[in-house]
C-alpha cells in the first residue's frame, strides 16, 4: 500500500481537480433537457419567442462552460496519466534493479517485460479514463435518474424495472471477466517470452535451419493468446448489447406510456422530450460504464501483477538480522561495516547453498577454504560441479543457506552491497556486452576512467589491437549483446571492463574459453603484472589455465575434492588427475 499512497500524495490534487471538472461537465449535460422541456412547454406552446430566445441563450452559455470544463479536464488528465505511467514504469524498473537475483529468479523475464510495458499501459489508460469519462458516466447516470424522477415520477417507474436489470449485467460482467483477463495477460507473457527467446537465439535457428520448428512453436503460443483474447472479448462484448437492449426497451416504454398520458392531458409534450433525453443519457452512461468495467477488469489484473513485483521483499535484506532463519549457523551483526580498500582474504566457512529451498537441491555442500589476500585461487571441476555458483556468493549475488562467506574477516552479509561490489570486479561465464560503443562498454567498469586507463586495460586484456582496427576504434558502436564481434573479442572486452575497475578482488569465471592458448597466456601474463596485490579467483575448465595459480580448488558435485598446488593435486587428488588425463592423455601424466 505504500506505493499507492505515494501516487495519491503526488497526483491526488490534480486527480481531484479533473474529477471536479468532469463532474461540472456532467451537470451541464443534466441541465440541458430540463431547459429544453421548459422551452417547449412554456415558450413554444405559448408562442413566447422572448422566452425561447432567453432559454436558448442560457443553453449556449451552459454549453460553453461545459466545453471549457471538458478542455481543462483533457489537459489535466493527459498530464497526470502520462506522468503517472512514466513514474510507475520507472519505479517498477528501479524495484527490479534493487532486488537480489534470488528474488528476480521468481519471475519469468518475459513476464517482467510485460509488466513494465503492457500492464503499466493498462493501468495508465484506466487512470486516464477515470479522469475523463469514467467519473462522468456514473454521475450522468445517477443525475439523469434523479432528474427524471423529479420531472415525472409516473414515467420514472420504467427506470425501476430497467436499472436493476442493467446493474445485474454489470456485476456479471465483472465476475466473469476478471479471471479471463488474468489468463490473457499470462498468455501475453508466454508470447513475449517466445519472441525474446527466438531473437536471442536467431543465429542457432539459422545455423540448424529450424525455421519451421520455431514458426510452429510461435504459432501455437500466438494461437493460444488469440483464443484467450477472443474468449475474453466475446464474453465481455455480450454485455454491451445487453445493456443497450434494456435501455432501448425502456425508451420504447416511455414513448408508449408517455404518448397515452399526453393524449389524456396528464403530462405536457416537453416532459416526454426531456424524459427521452434523460433515458438516452442513461443509455450512454451505462454503455460507457460497460466499457469502464471491461477496462477496470483488465487494469485490475494488470495492477495485481505490478503489485506482485512492487511488494516483493528483498530476501537479502531479511538475512541482515541476527539469528536469521536463512543463516542459522551464523550470528550476523546489524552493523554495516564498509570493506577496507586493499587486498583482502576470501574465506568460505562451512558454506552450503541451493537455488531452491530443499537440501536435495544443494549445489554447494559444506565448503570451507581460504584464499589469502593478494594471492590467486583457481577453481576447477567438471560441468555442474558448482564453480560459478561459488563465485556468485562472493559479491553476494545470492546468499548462502548455511555457513558464511567472509572478506577480510567480515561476513559479506554485514557489508553494504554497493560498497562490497564496488571493490569487486567479475567477468561472468556468459559474456554480455551492451548496445553502445566499445568505450562505453569498457567504462561500465569505471564510468570516470580516462582514455589512458581504458587503453591500458584493453592492452592487458589483449583487446587494444583488434579494437584499433575497428572502423571507429573505441567509438565503434556494438549491436545488442555485441553481435558484431566474435566470441573471443567479446570476452577480451569483458576482461578489460573488469580490469579498468582496478578492484581489490578479481573474479574470472571461465572467461577465456573462446580464446586460443597464446592469447590466454598473454592475458594471464598481463593480469599477473597488473594484479599484483589483488586477490584473484580464477574459474576454468582447462588445466593449463590454472596450473600456475598459488592454490587450486577442485570441486566435484558441489563438494571439495582437493585443494593445493598442481603438483600436490596430481599426487593425491584422483578427480584432478582424471581432469588432467581427459585433457592431455594418460601418457602425459608422467611428465606432469
Amino acid at each position: 500500500m505504500a506505493y499507492i499512497r505515494k501516487y495519491i500524495r503526488k497526483y491526488g490534487l490534480l486527480f481531484t481537480l479533473s474529477v471536479l471538472l468532469v463532474t461540472g461537465e456532467a451537470f451541464v449535460d443534466l441541465l440541458q433537457p430540463a431547459i429544453m422541456a421548459r422551452m417547449v412547454d412554456e415558450g413554444v406552446a405559448s408562442k413566447d419567442l422572448d422566452l425561447v430566445m432567453r432559454l436558448g441563450g442560457w443553453m449556449l452559455l451552459i454549453t460553453a462552460l461545459g466545453a471549457v470544463a471538458a478542455a481543462s479536464r483533457n489537459i489535466v488528465s493527459s498530464w497526470v496519466s502520462q506522468n503517472f505511467g512514466a513514474e510507475l514504469r520507472q519505479d517498477l524498473f528501479e524495484k527490479v534493479q534493487s532486488l537480489s537475483l534470488a528474488n528476480v529468479d521468481r519471475f519469468d523475464k518475459a513476464s517482467l517485460v510485460t509488466r513494465m510495458t503492457n500492464d503499466v499501459t493498462q493501468v495508465q489508460n484506466f487512470v486516464n479514463g477515470m479522469m475523463r469519462i469514467f467519473v462522468k458516466a456514473p454521475v450522468l447516470c445517477i443525475g439523469s435518474v434523479i432528474m427524471a424522477f423529479r420531472l415525472n415520477p409516473y414515467l420514472s417507474m420504467v427506470l425501476i424495472a430497467v436499472v436493476p436489470a442493467v446493474g445485474l449485467l454489470i456485476v456479471m460482467n465483472m465476475k466473469i471477466g476478471f479471471p479471463l483477463f488474468i489468463k490473457v495477460q499470462s498468455a501475453l507473457d508466454r508470447l513475449n517470452g517466445a519472441m525474446r527467446e527466438y531473437l536471442s537465439g536467431v543465429r542457432v535457428v539459422k545455423a540448424f535451419n529450424r525455421f519451421d520448428y520455431e514458426q510452429d512453436k510461435f504459432d501455437r503460443i500466438n494461437s493460444q493468446y488469440e483464443r484467450r483474447s477472443i474468449s475474453a472479448q466475446r464474453i465481455m462484448a455480450a454485455f454491451g448489447p445487453g445493456v443497450t437492449f434494456a435501455i432501448n426497451i425502456g425508451i420504447i416504454a416511455v414513448l408508449w406510456i408517455g404518448g397515452i398520458r399526453v393524449d389524456s392531458g396528464h403530462i405536457p409534450v416537453g416532459h416526454i422530450i426531456a424524459f427521452v433525453n434523460y433515458m438516452t443519457q442513461i443509455l450512454f452512461s451505462l454503455t460507457t460504464m460497460t466499457m469502464i468495467i471491461n477496462m477496470f477488469v483488465r487494469a485490475k489484473a494488470s495492477a495485481g501483477r505490478i503489485g506482485e513485483v512492487l511488494r516483493e521483499t528483498d530476501r537479502m535484506v531479511a538475512t541482515d538480522t541476527p539469528g536469521s532463519a536463512d543463516s542459522p549457523d551464523t550470528a550476523i551483526s546489524t552493523e554495516k561495516p564498509k570493506p577496507n580498500n586493499g587486498p583482502r582474504s576470501i574465506a568460505f566457512e562451512n558454506v552450503s547453498f541451493s537455488y531452491g529451498g530443499t537440501e536435495q537441491e544443494q549445489v554447494l555442500k559444506d565448503i570451507s577454504f581460504e584464499c589469502r589476500a593478494g594471492k590467486t585461487l583457481a577453481v576447477i571441476g567438471s560441468t555442474g560441479s558448482g564453480k560459478s555458483s561459488l563465485a556468485k556468493l562472493i559479491p553476494r549475488l545470492y546468499d548462502v543457506k548455511s555457513g558464511a562467506v567472509t572478506i577480510g574477516g567480515v561476513d559479506v552479509r554485514n557489508m553494504p552491497p554497493k560498497a562490497l561490489r564496488e571493490s569487486i570486479a567479475i567477468v561472468p561465464q556468459q559474456t554480455l556486452l551492451f548496445t553502445g560503443t566499445v568505450l562505453d562498454n569498457i567504462r561500465m567498469g569505471k564510468p570516470e576512467a580516462t582514455m589512458e586507463e581504458v587503453e591500458q586495460a584493453a592492452r592487458l586484456a589483449a583487446a587494444h589491437g583488434f579494437i584499433s582496427e575497428l572502423p571507429e576504434g573505441y567509438g565503434t558502436v556494438l549491436g545488442q549483446g555485441g553481435v558484431n564481434l566474435s566470441g573471443g573479442q567479446k570476452q577480451r572486452i569483458a576482461i578489460a571492463r573488469a580490469l579498468v575497475r582496478k578492484p581489490d578482488i578479481l573474479i574470472l569465471d571461465d572467461c577465456t574459453s573462446a580464446l586460443d592458448n597464446t592469447t590466454e597466456a598473454a592475458i594471464k601474463e598481463g593480469i599477473a603484472r597488473y594484479a599484483k596485490g589483488i586477490t584473484c579467483m580464477m574459474i576454468a575448465q582447462r588445466i593449463t589455465s590454472v596450473m600456475d595459480a598459488d592454490q587450486i580448488l577442485v570441486l566435484d558435485e558441489g563438494r571439495i575434492a582437493g585443494i593445493g598446488s598442481h603438483a600436490e593435486l596430481m599426487s593425491r587428488c584422483s578427480v584432478y588427475r582424471e581432469i588432467y588425463r581427459s585433457q592431455f592423455g594418460k601418457e602425459a601424466e608422467s611428465y606432469a
